[in-house]
């Protein structure tokens, strides 16, 4: 009963996601690389009659990238949606969407002019009908095609450069799982050539911004689908786990008792099918995914290569993660050094933040421990435990920021690899989202962590830390500035107290003004360093 009211919603709320529109998904759009579709409310191009927005040419980042893709014209997601649209509705204010139909992230109201944060919570601190709610949303996203969006089957190129449209429904869980599969594919060259080294949405600086938006933009389609507009993501706090503490049925599926890479037959999640998990196999026939189904989802948690992953992350290696006062650095790829995003990611040690792609860290660590589905980059969104893991992943960039508070700036404009430049849009969302947008503090997105939500008292440190910080960097400096400075003070006393001697007898018609004691209040001292 409840999932048919659920699946009855569907016809009644208008979803949201990313990727290609239906209603640009078409010859007309595709010819003339134009997506700016009518807005309902009052039936004009991106609302622009009711001032929501208007439809604009893109403008893209002319930053350069770094050396990692040296081709040029050969990748549909280059210059990101310019090969299929180089004109998409620009919205105004507080209003979003690829027709400007909804509120930004944060907002809600007719207007999008009310503020609002949700809660993320631990996993663990729900209730039975909550967790069992969250259960039943994942199952009905699975099962439910996307109103909005649907997906492409075949490059630009193959689809004759607009004049022969691929492009297939999917549901609304699966939709997602693509969405990362074409963040991270590889690029086809033609024949059986591909380039492995390119990753729009991992290894760079916008790993962490581009899976915020992906659960963001995940949220508020379960929102959408079920109408429980309060819905938020849970998180699953892995640190010093000894085991996969939801690999069990109440939660995320247990074992299968025959089969250790299968799930538990009384899962829900045993039933479902996994895609675009045959990466070699697209690449040979130089083919996207299609998104039919590949069998089963496989986790067999604990069961891997213990020389690359001994053992899930501790609080110890967050701790010392965020003690990392540099977002980026070096290369700003898998082998930078001292990287807050690269020793996150997993590809540094997060006991030293030297990178070492050999090992697999924190948030690499989570996806080989659960050796299967999870384990493989591009179909990695397949295991519904991904989420929970991500969610949890986004809270520790968000410790980050707060303890650091550091400017937009920060972020890198240029060099990086392609796709993460700060003004780069993220692959493969429409509407268009920049690296950058998401480069600030989760209550201004609209939510927050439960577990963040700490007393008035450590707010007040949180914010000391990073001032605190910088003063333990010179403070060898501070105290010899401050040694000079006593000495200098103490010589012109002598002098002063010399003079004042040499001159005792001089009349009181020359003697020097006294100041009043109220005036002292007004006297401060500074040190210009």
């Amino acid at each position: 009963m409840l999932l048919f009211a659920l699946g009855f919603l569907l016809f009644i709320l208008q979803p949201s996601a990313g990727q290609f529109p239906r209603v640009c998904a078409n010859v007309q759009s595709l010819l003339s690389k134009e997506c700016c579709p009518p807005w309902d409310g009052d039936g004009s191009p991106c609302g622009e009659l009711s001032s929501r927005g208007s439809c604009q040419n893109i403008l893209l980042s002319q930053a350069p990238l770094g050396p990692q893709f040296p081709f040029s014209g050969v990748d549909d997601r280059e210059d990101w949606p310019s090969v299929f649209y180089n004109r998409t509705c620009r919205c105004e204010g507080n209003f979003m969407g690829f027709n400007c139909g909804e509120c930004k992230f944060g907002f809600s109201g007719l207007n999008c002019t009310e503020r609002q944060v949700k809660t993320r919570r631990n996993i663990f601190q729900l209730t039975g009908s909550e967790k069992n709610k969250f259960l039943a949303y994942l199952n009905l996203a699975k099962n439910i095609p996307s109103q909005d969006y649907v997906i492409a089957t075949g490059t630009y190129a193959q689809m004759n450069n607009g004049s022969n449209p691929m492009f297939r429904d999917i549901n609304v869980y699966d939709l997602f799982v693509w969405m990362h599969y074409y963040a991270s594919r590889d690029t086809l060259l033609g024949g059986s050539n591909v380039w492995r080294d390119i990753d729009f949405a991992h290894e760079a600086p916008g790993f962490l911004p581009w899976h915020r938006v992906f659960l963001l933009m995940w949220e508020r389609q379960i929102q959408r689908i079920t109408g429980d507009e309060n819905f938020t993501i849970p998180y699953w706090d892995w640190r010093d786990a000894e085991d996969c503490e939801v690999c069990n049925d109440e939660y995320m599926g247990g074992r299968h008792p025959t089969n250790p890479n299968l799930l538990s037959p009384a899962s829900i999640f045993s039933s479902w099918q996994v895609i675009c998990t045959r990466s070699e196999e697209y690449n040979s026939q130089q083919a996207l995914c299609s998104a039919t189904g590949e069998g089963p989802i496989r986790r067999n948690p604990g069961n891997n290569d213990k020389s690359r992953t001994p053992r899930l992350p501790s609080s110890a290696d967050v701790e010392f993660c965020l003690s990392l006062t540099q977002y980026e650095s070096g290369p700003m790829d898998k082998m930078a050094n001292y990287s807050f995003r690269n020793t996150l990611e997993g590809f540094a040690d997060p006991q030293t933040a030297i990178s070492n792609p050999a090992q697999s860290g924190l948030h690499n660590a989570l996806h080989i421990y659960m050796n299967g589905s999870m384990s493989q980059v591009q179909g990695s969104a397949n295991d519904p435990i991904f989420v929970l893991h991500h969610a949890f992943v986004d809270s520790i960039f968000e410790r980050w920021l707060r303890r650091h508070r550091p400017m937009l700036e920060v972020y890198p404009a240029a060099n990086a690899p392609i796709g993460h430049n700060r003004e780069n849009y993220m692959v493969p969302f429409i509407p268009l989202y920049r690296n950058g947008e998401f480069f600030k503090p989760s209550r201004e997105l609209g939510y927050d962590y439960e577990y963040l939500q700490e007393p008035a008292l450590q707010s007040f440190q949180d914010f000391l830390t990073p001032y605190l910080q910088e003063a333990r960097q010179i403070w060898a400096w501070l105290v010899g500035a401050a040694v000079f400075g006593g000495i200098v003070t103490a010589v012109l006393t002598g002098l002063v107290r010399a003079c004042r001697k040499k001159k005792g007898g001089t009349s009181s018609e020359i003697q020097p003004l006294l100041v009043e004691s109220e005036d002292y209040n007004n006297i401060s001292y500074q040190s210009n360093f």
